[in-house]
């Protein structure tokens, strides 16, 4: 399981376990918590859910925990459909979505702790901030010289058919949080989740700034500290490469110049 960015001069201590009900179908969950106000240690709190009374996703158990053990437990959620990326976290030491990854999927006791490497705000959410900026510095959005056309931008099957793959990413910052690289240089390497997004408005075929899009992301960090380890493919929630993005983009760098 990766590190995780700790409050300064502070260490993971042994927190509070819950009684355990009765049943025959209950599992241990070991959970992250710290609270910025309270001046104490980051903690793992265990708690204990009877599944039989709860439903199979691991968010349906924080949610259990929630409402029927320990109101105090603090984490993001929406959809529940793996389709906004709100309850992204570190699962069973794997960086995915809380709503789609069953409990069935886990073996022995479940433990879950907030995205790695990111500031936390509170428990299990992660400070997203510097992530959502770099997201906007890639121009997320169809940019346009020519007079905007009296209905609609119009796009053949097949160009379409390039951006499969790549709009289907709901920002939830898993594939960031699992690369090396940006551990290491995050303030400067836009990381997996931006730069699949620029892939995504480099290769539309309405998109009339490609030039300038490529000419922002010739620097030796924002693109190139990409090592293809392919922590960022493997983990992704929605089954995508943002490392082969990465290398296409590469790729174009290369033919501009010849």
């Amino acid at each position: 399981m990766a590190e995780f960015r700790l409050p300064k001069n502070s260490r993971i201590t042994t927190g509070k376990t819950w009684p355990k009900p009765e049943g025959k179908n209950v599992r241990k969950f070991q959970i992250y918590r710290w609270n910025p106000d309270d001046g104490q240690n980051p903690r793992v709190d265990t708690y204990f859910v009877d599944m039989d009374d709860c439903g199979p996703m691991v968010l349906d158990a924080l949610i259990y925990i929630k409402n029927k053990i320990d109101p105090t437990l603090t984490f993001r959620r929406s959809c529940r459909e793996g389709i906004c990326g709100s309850c992204a976290m570190n699962i069973d030491g794997i960086n995915t979505l809380a709503c789609i990854y069953g409990m069935d999927e886990i073996k022995g006791d479940v433990k879950i702790y907030p995205l790695p490497h990111m500031p936390v705000v509170k428990d299990l959410i992660p400070d997203l901030t510097h992530f959502y900026a770099q997201h906007a510095s890639i121009m997320p959005w169809l940019e346009t010289k020519t007079n905007r056309p009296a209905k609609e931008w119009k796009q053949s099957i097949e160009d379409r058919k390039k951006l499969d793959g790549l709009y289907e990413c709901v920002m939830c910052a898993s594939c960031s949080t699992s690369c090396p690289s940006y551990w290491w240089n995050s303030d400067r390497y836009l990381g997996p989740a931006a730069l699949l997004h620029a892939y995504r408005w480099i290769i539309d075929s309405r998109d009339e700034a490609t030039g300038e899009r490529l000419d922002d992301l010739e620097d030796p960090f924002k693109l190139y500290r990409c090592h293809t380890i392919m922590n960022c493919a493997k983990t992704c929630p929605k089954g995508l490469n943002p490392a082969k993005a990465i290398a296409e983009i590469k790729k174009m760098m290369v033919e501009r110049t010849v």
